[in-house]
């Protein structure tokens, strides 16, 4: 007995320096915080094309108010010029614009034998570069491609090209900017108020009254003059023998004053001439103006029958008689 308790005395203390000796145990890790998933990108919003703006021509057709505008540009051949790189600034005259011409005006200049006619009218319409209303409004005048220059004013707030209004503007192209005119700008004629009048056929007494009193050198100068013009017709009303009377050498003076009766210094159009009472004649002496249904007449009775015939150095109204001066 006392053998066996020895042996188990020995393997005791065996095994406790054995656990004595062992190395020490690795302690197990705390685990530590997963890391955090990477958030998926937010998607990009699709950036949608912008749309490719397009050019006067083109503008021009898909608006649909200038089809008599367009017809004329292609009439022209000047298609390819205002889909050019530019810019241009285009004065356009609506359909309704060109519907104020007298009849058969618009199928005569389409005729390609009026193909530069038409040419010269279009490009009345155009101005190099891109003047925004905004300039436009501090101009008095601008030259065109065709090489004449424009007018501009500024009355009760709308803007006026020549007489045309502008009634829209700054519609913007790639290659330009539109703005919106109620009429069509015809460009000054390179014939003096005498050559216009010989030309016309209507004024043949008249002309001859120029001749006989000296004044056609003065009515083909500079001016500008504004001629209130008797056509034939007009004079045929004065009594007869009146004509062959003035028209003698002696009665040169009495012949001067009355023609000069007719004449106005200045350029004044038509859409001048209605807001006038009376106009001072370059003889010293005034003519009334009235307006009387809608109608236009000087000292009451002779009516202003056709206006604003536009010349080199001035501007020309029909009437329907022979102005007399007040004695």
């Amino acid at each position: 007995m006392k053998r066996v308790t020895t042996i188990l005395s020995v393997l005791f203390i065996a095994v406790f320096a054995l656990a004595a000796c062992a190395p020490a145990a690795t302690p197990i890790p705390v685990p530590t915080t997963a890391p955090k998933p990477t958030d998926m990108p937010a998607p990009t919003a699709t950036i949608e094309p912008t749309p490719k703006q397009m050019d006067i021509v083109d503008t021009a057709v898909a608006d649909g108010r200038f089809k008599t505008l367009v017809a004329a540009v292609q009439a022209a051949g000047l298609v390819d010029t205002l889909k050019g790189a530019g810019p241009f600034t285009v004065f356009a005259p609506t359909d309704e614009a060109f519907s104020k011409l007298p009849a058969g005006t618009i199928d005569e200049l389409l005729k390609p034998e009026n193909k530069q006619k038409l040419t010269d009218i279009l490009l009345y319409h155009v101005v190099s570069g891109k003047v925004m209303a905004a300039d436009v409004v501090k101009l008095t005048s601008a030259t065109t491609v065709l090489g004449k220059d424009v007018t501009i004013k500024v009355d009760m707030g709308n803007v006026y090209v020549n007489e045309a209004k502008v009634i829209i503007t700054d519609i913007e192209t790639s290659n330009g900017i539109i703005h919106v005119i109620d009429s069509v700008l015809l460009p000054p004629a390179d014939k003096t108020i005498v050559d216009v009048a010989v030309a016309d056929g209507r004024f043949k007494t008249l002309v001859a009254a120029l001749q006989a009193a000296g004044l056609v050198d003065t009515l083909k100068g500079a001016g500008p003059f504004t001629v209130f013009a008797p056509t034939d017709e007009a004079f045929a009303k004065l009594p007869a023998g009146t004509i062959d009377t003035l028209l003698m050498p002696e009665n040169k003076q009495k012949l001067t004053d009355i023609l000069l009766y007719h004449v106005v210094a200045g350029k004044v159009m038509a859409a001048d001439v209605v807001k006038l009472t009376s106009a001072s004649t370059v003889l010293g002496k005034d003519v009334t103006v009235t307006v009387k249904d809608g109608k236009v007449f000087l000292n009451g009775t002779v009516q202003v029958i056709i206006t604003d015939i536009e010349t080199s150095n001035g501007v020309i109204h029909v009437i329907d008689a022979v102005l007399l001066p007040p004695q």
